[in-house]
């Protein structure tokens, strides 16, 4: 199967490593184009905001003719905005190189994922949205310590200059291969909007910016948090931790997915997720903080094709426009959690305790996973295995 679906791995490498890698060279960039570190953080959030924007509105419109050149015209500007950013004179041209990137990032994320379950059997999906998982989550651990190496080493511009030549790469992996990729029924649908007339998919993108705002908004303060317990030395082993789970959990998600279904995972990997926050919470040993943060990374990333699979399983027709809000709404997430950590932190809040007030979003995200789980259930003993394609509200 990986034969299949590699070159959209490859370009999921490039999105992962290109949503964190600023994150790792921010005060060179900052001091390269004579400005603060805080503009230069804006282009997070113009990538971020552009990501959202752009693939729930523009995936369905590119992939009415071929899957293949949506593929290519998203990659395109993806790395055409990477490129600008790689050689931007000064932040002005940064940050709208950011919203071009993040345009293109929101359009192939939703495509590459949808492409990747349409290119396999049925009882594969699972297994193959976990490795556009897998290659996001593998790019987001790479991204900040190999951009901080090559950023030390050569230059901020040549740490954009490793995204993009890896979208190169997938580019000319995905021309080759255009002629073997499925067409997507979505393609010839109606507005994205159609798909949020359903409350499973409404409850499951409310979910997935809860998650975003509890694992990979929190993560954020990782460093922070072990230092005010003591663990300052831990902090690279913490990060590297955090990073081997996300990859394990989303490389091994696949296959439970496809045997068991995403039921068991709905509810039990949010509750690992919340499980691991109060043992960082309450605990100050440094074995304890290893194995929860191997366990943060790994729940927050399997969540994401578990929520996946259990959003589109039933309507395959329409999974591009869900995971696009699914992505979204993760991404956004991911950056409201950090916004709010940093106006914590500001009130006086510890960072320490700032796991406290994850463990908020992350109750409330189990009970809403919890309900999907009760409706997937309820929808596999009284439904056909075809339904409608927009599903009443209820």
């Amino acid at each position: 199967m990986i034969r299949k679906v590699w070159p959209l791995v490859v370009a999921a490498v490039a999105l992962g490593i290109d949503a964190y890698v600023l994150a790792g060279v921010l005060p060179s960039i900052a001091d390269s184009l004579t400005t603060t570190a805080a503009m230069v953080g804006l282009g997070v959030a113009a990538f971020t905001a552009a990501y959202a924007v752009a693939g729930p509105l523009l995936s369905g419109r590119l992939t009415r003719h071929s899957t293949a050149r949506a593929l290519l015209i998203a990659l395109g500007v993806f790395n055409l905005g990477n490129l600008i950013t790689t050689v931007a004179p000064g932040i002005e041209v940064f940050l709208a190189s950011r919203v071009v990137a993040g345009v293109g990032a929101g359009v192939l994320t939703a495509v590459a994922t949808a492409t990747a379950a349409a290119t396999v059997a049925d009882h594969e999906r699972g297994r193959a949205m976990s490795l556009v998982t897998f290659g996001l989550s593998t790019g987001t651990v790479a991204g900040v310590p190999v951009g901080m190496i090559i950023g030390q080493s050569a230059g901020w511009r040549w740490t954009m200059a490793l995204v993009v030549l890896i979208g190169v790469v997938s580019m000319a992996a995905l021309a080759f291969r255009a002629k073997t990729l499925p067409r997507l029924d979505a393609a010839a649908g109606g507005s994205a909007f159609t798909v949020l007339r359903s409350s499973r998919t409404c409850v499951g993108v409310v979910a997935a910016f809860l998650l975003g705002v509890a694992s990979l908004g929190l993560y954020t303060y990782l460093l922070p948090m072990a230092e005010d317990r003591g663990l300052a030395g831990l902090g690279f082993a913490l990060v590297w931790a955090w990073g081997i789970g996300g990859v394990t959990g989303s490389a091994l998600i696949g296959k439970p997915l496809d045997h068991y279904g995403p039921k068991p995972m709905l509810v039990g990997l949010p509750a690992l997720l919340a499980l691991s926050f109060a043992a960082v919470w309450l605990s100050s040993s440094p074995i304890v903080w290893l194995i929860a943060a191997a366990a943060w990374g790994a729940a927050g990333w399997a969540s994401v094709p578990t929520l996946q699979q259990a959003l589109t399983a039933d309507r395959p027709g329409q999974a591009m426009p869900i995971i696009a809000f699914q992505m979204a709404a993760m991404y956004l997430g991911s950056a409201v959690g950090a916004a709010l950590g940093g106006a914590l932190l500001t009130a006086g809040t510890a960072p320490a305790s700032l796991v406290a007030w994850a463990l908020v979003p992350t109750g409330l995200a189990v009970a809403l996973t919890a309900w999907i789980a009760a409706r997937t259930v309820a929808r596999r003993n009284t439904e056909p295995a075809t339904v409608p394609a927009c599903e009443p509200v209820g």
